[in-house]
């Protein structure tokens, strides 16, 4: 089976399910009415699935914008959060703005450790009797780092909550926009496909047998010769030649 080198693997089961469609509703097509008489569908289909590269090319352009807006659509939309949570920016951020992030979100850390410690530390010398002097600045500073602590958290969960609140809108639009907006994009391609390169060639296969069949009075069993290319498919016909070009 020969494919497209811009189609993708995960599109070729829809090339197929396009192509059987387009065989099994071909009696509500008068052009494709022949189907039967001259060539069956396993015929066809075989045919259609071997110029599956010069039939999708026909359909290359709608097929791009798909593409791009799946991937679009695939992307994480909270990626934008995490980002700036973690310390990533915009392009047009300051150079700062990383290390002011990376010092918000470990300044809590190591003052709660530190807090513990001399917290821990302060009231196990104040157990002791007499307790020795350096007990009360060990909780003195314990307490301090405590606040410190509390503050940091306190500033960090302000900036999450004002990134989550900056990034919203974009966010609440991605799955209605981007989903109508895939959906289209994914139909365009859809019906591309079908009538600008599946029809075009089955009716084209049809009409070259009809040729052979009316030039040599009986059904020939040799190869069809190679069509013209027909205006406005992007393929030369189901003998898959492409026309001569003559050198200068």
């Amino acid at each position: 089976m020969k494919w497209a080198p811009h189609l993708l693997p995960e599109d070729r089961a829809e090339y197929e399910r396009l192509l059987d469609e387009a065989l099994r509703t071909a009696h509500d097509r008068p052009e494709l009415a022949a189907i039967g008489r001259r060539l069956d569908r396993g015929q066809l289909r075989a045919m259609a699935l071997g110029a599956a590269a010069l039939i999708s090319a026909a359909a290359a352009t709608e097929y791009a914008v798909y593409v791009r807006v799946r991937d679009e659509h695939r992307r994480p939309s909270g990626a934008s959060v995490v980002a700036s949570v973690l310390g990533g920016h915009d392009d047009g951020a300051a150079p700062g703005a990383g290390f002011g992030v990376v010092v918000t979100v470990l300044t809590p850390i190591l003052a709660g450790t530190a807090a513990l410690v001399l917290l821990l530390l302060g009231y196990v010398l104040k157990m002791l009797d007499p307790p020795p002097q350096v007990a009360g600045p060990l909780l003195t500073a314990g307490w301090f780092f405590a606040a410190v602590t509390a503050a940091g958290l306190l500033v960090a969960a302000i900036g999450l909550l004002v990134t989550a609140l900056r990034n919203r809108p974009a966010e609440t639009a991605v799955p209605g926009a981007r989903s109508d907006e895939l959906s289209l994009a994914r139909d365009a391609w859809r019906h591309a496909l079908v009538e600008r390169g599946i029809v075009p060639f089955l009716r084209e296969a049809l009409a070259e047998r009809d040729q052979v069949t009316d030039q040599g009075g009986l059904l020939s069993t040799e190869r069809p010769r190679p069509l013209p290319r027909p205006s406005g498919t992007g393929f030369t016909g189901p003998g898959l030649a492409a026309p001569e070009t003559s050198a200068e």
